[in-house]
């Protein structure tokens, strides 16, 4: 059974006990199936986890700062990267608009 690397000291000796994976070279132990402490966790309007790659729809017209363009209701887009800032958590490429930041509230997945 081949089990991923070390985080901590990138050894391959690792070793399953119970739920959690431990490595013998420096002792560091962790549960493959939690999420990271430095791992983002982004929740959609319906709170759903959303991760990069997801295809979203918008649930309201938004307006983008700055012009005069409306993204309409329904407008569909793919998230690109996540980012951990406060006001704009998603990198999307959004249909007929192209690459924009958006906030995760005013999204659902597809």
């Amino acid at each position: 059974m081949s089990f991923p690397p070390c985080p901590n000291c990138q050894s391959e000796y690792v070793y399953q006990d119970q739920s959690h994976l431990v490595c013998p070279e420096c002792a560091y132990e962790w549960n493959p199936s939690e999420p990271d402490e430095d791992q983002v966790i982004v929740k959609d309007a319906n709170g759903a986890v959303l991760v990069e790659g997801d295809k979203v729809t918008l649930i309201k017209d938004l307006k983008v700062t700055g012009t005069s363009i409306r993204l309409k209701i329904g407008t569909k887009a793919v998230i690109k990267r996540i980012n951990d800032g406060k006001d704009h958590q998603l990198d999307c490429k959004l249909d007929g608009a192209g690459d924009m930041l958006v906030t995760a509230k005013y999204v659902k997945k597809a």
